[in-house]
């Protein structure tokens, strides 16, 4: 299905992604913890808001 060169470059532009995609965030992170603070508690939300969705479907299912 792939070429072993499609594979390469595949793996290669992966950890390069990675590598890139740290440095830039890493540059960013006193300012990010400061303007950000407390943003888990929204994502904890909206992940039990999503859980509690396929609760009801269950619930509601039978």
């Amino acid at each position: 299905m792939f070429t072993t060169g499609q594979w390469t470059f595949a793996a290669l532009f992966f950890v390069a992604f990675v590598i890139l995609t740290y440095f830039a965030y890493g540059k960013d992170k006193a300012l990010h913890q400061k303007v950000y603070k407390g943003s888990y508690k929204i994502l904890i939300g909206f992940l039990l808001f999503v859980a509690l969705l396929f609760v009801i479907k269950i619930l509601t299912k039978h």
